[in-house]
């Protein structure tokens, strides 16, 4: 029985602090990651979409839209969503192409693999929404005349979050 007093207090204690945060605290928690996305968002030009909706695109089967994953290759092979293709970009934002930053690789090689057609739906994703990988791919794809580029914020920490599979790179 005291066991179960204890229990129920600790619910009690937990819910009335609401872990310590009260509703005004838990809100500009909310802003401080809500704004700057924002902001990266309208800066890029470019659209989101939320987990559930790439979930749903990857189940159809249907590909005539280009899935980037723009974490590191050793991230992409430990786990990626499945028909993503990796093309590495930096956590910082990349104002000017820097091949060092993206493993090497070129403005045209980027451009290469996105395609001759600027109407494709294009999806880029990295590890979590403050992880600026997914920004920087966007950005630059919309600088290179792409119309309909859309950004996955929560990335792969939302995509395992939501229990969603990921595809591991045969070596």
């Amino acid at each position: 029985m005291n066991r179960r007093y204890s229990c129920i207090a600790g619910i009690l204690i937990c819910c009335a602090t609401s872990c310590g945060r009260d509703k005004f605290a838990q809100e500009l928690d909310f802003e401080k990651a809500a704004v700057p996305l924002v902001r990266e968002v309208q800066d890029g030009g470019y659209s989101v979409i939320s987990t559930k909706e790439l979930y749903d695109r990857v189940q159809t089967g249907e590909r005539s839209w280009l899935l980037i994953d723009a974490m590191p290759e050793d991230s992409y092979s430990a786990g990626h969503i499945e028909s993503a293709v990796h093309f590495l970009f930096p956590k910082d934002t990349m104002a000017n192409w820097d091949a060092a930053e993206t493993g090497g690789k070129s403005e045209a090689d980027y451009r290469a693999l996105l395609g001759d057609d600027l109407a494709r739906p294009i999806i880029i994703y990295c590890g979590y929404a403050t992880c600026l990988r997914s920004h920087n791919a966007a950005m630059w794809a919309r600088r290179f005349g792409y119309q309909n580029v859309f950004r996955h914020p929560g990335g792969l920490f939302a995509w395992k979050g939501a229990g969603y599979p990921l595809v591991t790179k045969k070596p």
